[in-house]
């Protein structure tokens, strides 16, 4: 392994790719530690250490490259990019200009970022003033020397601050995209994931840190963790990491032949070969935007009980709005309901974006191929189709194991949320998933030039 590492430095174009690479992910942490210059960072750091809300925006900030529990320039991270261009590719099946803009090939595509681009400004100046005014200011996260008085005497942030709050994060996550497009286009592995992991990996140290102060040499200790906790979340580790490398290789190899063709006296074609289709079609994609659609239910419901202080505590929706704020804990039952059911609605949402059937059926009609038993055309779509329905539900399954799996062993096991989320359940998933695709493109650069991949036996 040392000696295939070697190699890829003695690559110059592959050296500079990754240094490249390297050098944006770290103007991205640089940017990260950064926050708005209003904001009281006393109050800050105890309201994520208060769990609840700041728990789960930590949570959320983690699986979108954001920073929204630190309320720093990032705070938006990358979602609003991401679901920008989630917008684009469904508005591309039904809207026929979209459609065929997305056919025109390289021209088509810088048309579409184009759009996407100015969407993802759109996205963000809502999405920050909405996050400015209900929850910044809401939780009194303001600086007092920034206040202003109105004339009855009630504090307020002055509207050129919150301005000011909206362009800035505004423009950092459109410095965030300019990033990732760099690392596309001059780097190596796909720049959005990669910023995204790199959210992870900074905060797993400190998770590790709080799981060694946490250990307790005793067995059986119920004050902390021990030894056969500690083994356990190991054995876990060890299992998502073979767990999502099986299930990203996994494939359903779908028999597919040739038709001959008769050239003077030879007879060509009539080879038979496989369509290989993922099992986990849609990657990790699902999980982040099942957890970060689910914060939005609570900092609304939140804000609607901030203005309901006047009301008895005793009134129906007191209790209700009291009920959905404890449901809607990380660790709550009707919260990892939804949780699930929102990463089985994306696991088909983006498969069904990213995977035609029929066009993959044309593709084969057109080179003269076929699928043994189905007629070329609408039979082998309708095919193509159930067999990916059946797949995806599968790599659905698998990611929603994945994603319950930090509840359950904090339930059962007492140990603190983040660290069984950092070491056995999404962010493992999202870290292992990304770190294998940007080998695989390390990999392809070795073998265009004769050399061995990472992944390849000696």
């Amino acid at each position: 392994m040392w000696k295939k590492l070697r190699v890829v430095w003695t690559i110059p174009e592959l050296r500079s790719k990754i240094l490249f690479t390297i050098g944006m992910l770290a103007v991205y942490r640089l940017g990260f530690q950064i926050r708005l210059p209003f904001i009281d960072p006393t109050r800050v750091n105890n309201f994520g250490s208060e769990g609840g809300l700041g728990q789960l925006l930590a949570t959320v900030s983690t699986f979108s490259g954001a920073g929204l529990d630190q309320i720093t320039i990032f705070g938006l991270g990358i979602m609003p990019y991401i679901s920008a261009s989630i917008i684009f590719q469904l508005l591309g099946s039904v809207i026929p200009s979209l459609e065929r803009l997305q056919k025109e090939g390289e021209t088509g595509r810088k048309k579409i970022n184009e759009y996407t681009r100015y969407a993802t400004v759109a996205l963000c100046v809502f999405q920050s003033w909405f996050f400015l005014r209900s929850f910044v200011v809401g939780q009194g996260f303001v600086d007092q020397s920034f206040l202003a008085m109105d004339a009855n005497g009630n504090p307020y942030l002055p509207l050129s601050w919150q301005l000011v709050a909206v362009a800035t994060m505004t423009c950092g996550t459109v410095f965030l995209m300019w990033i990732g497009e760099q690392i596309d286009e001059y780097g190596i592995g796909n720049g959005i994931s990669l910023i995204i992991m790199a959210g992870i990996l900074a905060n797993m140290p400190a998770a590790g840190w709080n799981l060694l102060q946490q250990f307790k040499p005793e067995l059986g200790t119920t004050n902390g963790i021990g030894p056969e906790k500690l083994l356990l979340l190991a054995a876990m580790f060890v299992a998502v990491v073979v767990g999502v490398v099986f299930i990203t290789l996994g494939q359903r190899r779908i028999p597919m032949q040739s038709a001959k063709h008769i050239r003077g006296r030879r007879a060509m074609g009539g080879q038979k070969s496989y369509l290989p289709l993922k099992v986990n079609q849609a990657g990790v994609m699902p999980i982040i935007f099942a957890s970060s659609l689910l914060i939005f239910p609570k900092i609304v419901i939140q804000q609607v009980n901030s203005l309901l202080t006047t009301w008895p505590d005793t009134s129906w929706l007191k209790i209700s709005i009291g009920w959905l704020l404890d449901a809607l804990g990380p660790d709550k039952f009707f919260y990892n309901l939804c949780y699930l059911l929102l990463i089985y609605f994306f696991c088909y949402f983006w498969t069904a974006i990213t995977f035609n059937p029929k066009d993959m059926a044309d593709n084969l009609k057109n080179f003269g191929s076929f699928i043994p038993g189905y007629r070329p055309g609408k039979r082998t779509a309708d095919y193509l189709e159930k067999v990916m329905i059946r797949i995806t539900y599968v790599g659905a399954g698998f990611l929603a194991l994945i994603a319950i799996i930090p509840t359950v062993i904090s339930e059962a096991l007492g140990v603190d949320y983040m660290i069984a989320m950092f070491y056995g359940g999404t962010s493992l998933l999202i870290a292992v998933s990304v770190a294998f695709d940007l080998v695989q493109k390390i990999d392809s650069h070795l073998v265009m030039r004769n050399y061995k991949g990472l992944l390849e036996g000696n």
